[in-house]
């Protein structure tokens, strides 16, 4: 962005004609002394034409002005300091998240089934990732991991600001590839493990959920959420499926098994409410989306962005064009345009 910071400045342009007619009065001229000076009025008149160092010297002067009123060309610079949140999300991955949540209105199977091989419907872990992809692609700043679980919790990616690298570990999560059990505690430990000792002040676990808690670890649920907040973590929970729900058997031919919602609200609830964390439920992918935009709106971090603005001045370069101008109108006065009387 080009501008004079001065721009009033600007306005002593208007008095050029001013410091030449100026000029020429004080200025003293070679003279002799005549009987008669009408012989030599038309020269007279030929002479208020500027002479070649009266131009440099006017030129010099409306420079001298320009570089008075400071042109200058800035760059505006943002400089984002943040300090994000740390979140984990932690996806059952348990083999009833194969199954999917089919709205009310649509009761003939042929076109449920064509809908699926559409992919306008997606089964409830892939609908999960549809809506968590579009969370962390919205969170830039803020360190986030990922954990699937079933029987037991893996760790897919620690907390991480490589989203990218991130994404490619969500695009692997497939149901029933770690087991088909569903353990809670199990993931809310290893989020704790992971989240204990970071140094932002906020830390979060999103657990993503369709079932009961069937596997038997060494904490129960309700302990592992305990701990967490222990260390300040705080849990949002979300209840996964509806009671419209089918699993689809391709073994003798493409049925529809019912699964309905199996999920265990109370136990959902309970875990967020002792971590001062939220519930919510989702039935469908629809409602999975709303789900994390309000987790989203409820988590969001304080990005600060001063501005300032970074200039390449110019008139340092216009004051040595002044000078130079001078120099050239002096020289030019005192050799090939002196003038003697």
């Amino acid at each position: 962005m080009f501008e004079f910071a001065y721009p009033w400045v600007l306005a002593g342009l208007l008095l050029l004609p001013f410091f030449y007619m100026l000029e020429r009065f004080w200025r003293k001229r070679p003279s002799v002394v005549v009987s008669q000076a009408i012989p030599f009025a038309s020269a007279y008149r030929k002479r208020w034409n500027p002479t070649f160092p009266e131009w440099c010297r006017l030129l010099a002067v409306a420079v001298l002005i320009v570089a008075l009123a400071r042109p200058r060309a800035g760059d505006e610079k943002v400089v984002i300091r943040s300090q994000g949140i740390d979140i984990v999300l932690a996806l059952d991955m348990s083999g009833s998240m194969r199954a999917y949540d089919v709205p009310k209105n649509l009761t003939d199977p042929r076109k449920l089934l064509e809908k699926i091989n559409k992919k306008e419907i997606n089964n409830r872990l892939d609908a999960a990732k549809a809506e968590i992809r579009r969370f962390i692609e919205k969170r830039p700043n803020d360190r986030i991991g990922l954990l699937g679980f079933a029987d037991l919790a893996y760790s897919f990616a620690p907390p991480t600001l490589d989203h990218s690298w991130l994404l490619l570990q969500l695009d692997r999560l497939q149901p029933g590839m770690i087991g088909d059990a569903t353990g809670i505690a199990s993931p809310i430990g290893s989020a704790v493990s992971r989240l204990k000792n970071s140094a932002v002040p906020r830390r979060v676990l999103v657990l993503f959920t369709d079932g009961t808690n069937t596997a038997v670890n060494r904490l129960t649920p309700e302990q592992a959420a305990r701990l967490a907040k222990e260390f300040n973590i705080i849990i949002h929970t979300v209840g996964i499926g509806s009671n419209n729900a089918y699993v689809l058997d391709n073994t003798f031919g493409s049925r529809f098994i019912p699964a309905g919602d199996n999920f265990d609200e109370k136990l959902l609830k309970t875990i967020a409410d002792t971590t001062s964390g939220s519930y919510f439920h989702a039935d469908d992918a629809p409602a999975l989306r709303k789900v994390m935009e309000e987790i989203d709106r409820m988590e969001k971090t304080t990005v600060e962005q001063p501005r300032y603005m970074e200039y390449r001045e110019f008139s340092p370069n216009l004051a040595v064009a002044v000078a130079l101008l001078l120099l050239l109108g002096f020289v030019a006065d005192h050799t090939w345009k002196m003038r003697l009387p």
